[in-house]
């Protein structure tokens, strides 16, 4: 994703930062902890560097890649003196930008590593410690990282940058209340795309789907074009279109969420994240050969290759055997190595790929105690009804009917698993 700003901005880069961390806890977690395990992983025994000196492996740089140049740039002076608050923020800053735009895992742990001076300070300097949170978010430590951002906002309520990412992780967690409390103290700190969008999520999450799609129309309409006394960036704007795409997705408006999902497409045609959920938007509408058209070319992201191996398999093409295995070997070398962050898309690969029931039933109810998002409540809904596990599903039938969403296909499970005997 092309969501991160450019380190060297002023302003600007704590809002945009956090205004995409929902994108981020969700995925973020999954592509940094199988992101990097090629299918020759499956053979490779894992290695523990002998010295936090020693180099594992070079990440390596184009001659025309500027954001690899300026990586660079910022790691040589970060290797002059770790303990630069200024720098470390800087290069942190940098690698997590990058780990936004391709899912590289390596650029996640390049922003942790930047943080080392601080990592295990019971309370760094408040800018550092935000970082800290939006790392351990990615590792799916919640508690943890809410417990960072709430000393920092008790140090700086001003904190826009603090208040996004809480507003963020407490959606992930489906504390909406608090999330919409933390959005309304982010409104006045923030860009006004920023807190339109806030507390758009949050309205769409709990009964007020049209309401929020229309405000996020209307930003668009506002701080979206040229010109605009407060015109939004364009990853800005990506970002509101995606969220607008998806609302109207969930809420049986698939002509409209198309419509914003090609509209971001022009705008930033790299974005992995938009191309997964526009995939699995295709996927929906039975359109797997235009899902496939998506994503050539994008296996190595592999939330991508997951769903390119559900595409070609629902078209019958033999490319989807080798799609299928490679997954398996990722998630069997995410296994030996203690990986538990993938299990929301792990379960949907056990499910449509490897048709086992009970094993995307285990995943997705493990996964249901860290992550209550609509793609959570779906894949535990999805796994029940195949399982024939009315009971599993109690969790997420509880989460509909607490937060009033708006999800015919969400409720037609639901309805579909009452059913059962």
């Amino acid at each position: 994703m092309s969501w991160y700003p450019s380190v060297a901005a002023a302003v600007r880069p704590g809002a945009l930062f956090a205004l995409f961390a929902p994108f981020f806890v969700r995925l973020g977690c999954l592509v940094a902890c199988f992101g990097a395990l090629q299918a020759s992983a499956a053979q490779a025994q894992p290695r523990t560097p002998s010295a936090d000196s020693e180099v594992l492996e070079r990440v390596p740089a184009r001659a025309n890649d500027s954001g690899a140049r300026a990586l660079a740039t910022l790691r040589e002076a970060w290797r002059r003196d770790p303990a630069d608050a200024e720098v470390a923020s800087a290069l942190a800053r940098h690698c997590l930008a990058l780990f936004s735009a391709d899912g590289d895992p390596r650029h996640l742990g390049c922003g942790q590593a930047a943080l080392g001076h601080w990592w295990k300070l019971p309370a760094p300097p408040p800018a550092l410690r935000t970082l800290r949170a939006v790392v351990l978010q990615f590792s799916h430590k919640f508690d943890a990282a809410l417990a960072d951002l709430d000393a920092v906002l008790q140090a700086d309520p001003q904190s826009h940058e603090a208040w996004l990412w809480r507003a963020a992780i407490l959606m992930v967690r489906a504390r909406h209340a608090e999330a919409r409390r933390a959005c309304e103290q982010a409104a006045a700190l923030t860009t006004p795309l920023a807190a339109i969008g806030c507390r758009a999520q949050v309205d769409a999450l709990t009964g007020a789907a049209a309401a929020a799609a229309e405000a996020l129309r209307e930003g668009l309409a506002q701080h979206g074009r040229e010109g605009a006394a407060t015109e939004a960036t364009v990853a800005e704007r990506v970002w509101v279109l995606t969220r607008l795409a998806e609302i109207e997705e969930r809420r049986g408006q698939p002509q409209a969420a198309e419509a914003a999902y090609r509209e971001a497409l022009a705008l930033d045609g790299r974005d992995f994240y938009l191309h997964a959920a526009y995939a699995d938007f295709l996927l929906d509408q039975d359109r797997p050969g235009d899902a496939k058209a998506l994503l050539a070319g994008r296996e190595r992201v592999d939330v991508l290759l997951l769903r390119l191996a559900i595409a070609t398999q629902r078209l019958r093409e033999p490319a989807a055997a080798r799609h299928r295995r490679e997954l398996a070997a990722r998630f069997e070398a995410a296994r030996r190595l203690g990986d538990a962050l993938h299990e929301k898309e792990e379960a949907r690969f056990m499910l449509e790929l490897q048709g086992d029931a009970r094993r995307a039933l285990e995943l997705a109810s493990h996964n249901f105690t860290l992550q209550r998002e609509p793609a959570d409540v779906r894949v535990l809904l999805e796994a029940a009804l195949a399982a024939r596990d009315k009971a599993a599903a109690a969790p997420a039938l509880a989460w509909l009917a607490d937060s009033r969403i708006e999800a015919p296909r969400l409720l037609a499970l639901a309805a579909q698993l009452r059913q059962l005997p």
